[in-house]
């Protein structure tokens, strides 16, 4: 796997060709018409799942979060130590664990979601540091709603966020566009357009969303949020961002991330969750 480091600096994302391969594509697009009808190849539960088959919208962009916990396939490509390892060395980290995967759908029609930055959900935890591995499962296209990046974002001012919808608002770019003209800048906007099994990679700092689906084609994506190995929790941010969903693993008198549920994909010297190695050599 090659990944333009000079690129990933200096724009905030990184566009890969290839991340995996044609087997894997097409078992996992069944997959994902497992998962959205309720069924859990392991048992459990995505952490959070945000659509299902006969209830949900559908005009909505299809999500589950932490889909790895619920399936094994898709546990062997989003625990893959070379993507542990590629998400550390560009985020400057001696090692990377899974804070979180997506797994998104969206069909012919499906509106947008918005701009956001990742890091802006995480108070819970410190270093408050996310990168994050896009991983397109059907050839993407600018019309058919694939992910956006906004070229440099990640250099832009933190602190108060404007307001962010992220579930089909009206206009998808609205809160990048503020940011934007609160730099002084006219955003440079890039669709990420690649085959299947291409993808890219981006800093937390990035502001990133995706149009509605113009297009007759399905666009469905498996998503890597990574951490340092060194993250811990931070209990004053519990209540904010999606504190309230996963604060609840943490322990009443440890801020430690317990690697059951936030597992070391890769670190330098060497080390990695035990029992990890059993579900990614299913590919």
């Amino acid at each position: 796997m090659r990944v333009d480091h000079d690129r990933f600096h200096a724009d905030g994302f990184a566009v890969v060709d290839r991340l995996v391969g044609d087997g894997a594509v097409t078992a996992l697009r069944e997959r994902f018409d497992r998962l959205f009808r309720g069924d859990f190849e392991t048992g459990v539960p995505p952490d959070e799942v945000n659509w299902q088959q006969g209830t949900g919208d559908p005009t909505l962009t299809r999500q589950l979060c932490n889909g790895w916990k619920a399936d094994r396939l898709v546990a062997a490509v989003v625990l893959d130590p070379a993507l542990g390892e590629a998400l550390a060395q560009l985020a400057g980290w001696p090692g990377a664990r899974i804070i979180q995967d997506n797994v998104l759908w969206k069909p012919p029609g499906a509106r947008s979601v918005g701009f956001h930055r990742d890091n802006a959900y995480l108070p819970w935890y410190r270093p408050q540091e996310m990168a994050t591995c896009w991983i397109a499962l059907d050839d993407t296209t600018a019309s058919g709603g694939t992910v956006e990046f906004a070229r440099g974002s990640h250099r832009w001012a933190t602190g108060v966020e404007p307001p962010m919808e992220f579930h089909a608002p009206d206009d998808h770019r609205a809160p990048m566009e503020q940011a934007a003209a609160a730099e002084g800048l006219e955003p440079d906007v890039v669709p990420v357009e690649v085959l299947a099994g291409g993808g890219s990679f981006h800093h937390g700092w990035t502001w990133h969303g995706s149009g509605a689906n113009r297009s007759h084609a399905h666009r469905r994506t498996l998503v890597l949020h990574c951490a340092s190995s060194e993250a811990r929790f931070h209990r004053p941010g519990f209540g904010e961002g999606n504190g309230p969903i996963y604060s609840r693993y943490a322990h009443p008198d440890d801020d430690a991330m317990d690697e059951v549920h936030f597992p070391v994909l890769w670190r330098n010297d060497g080390y990695r969750t035990l029992d990890l190695d059993s579900l990614t050599d299913q590919l």
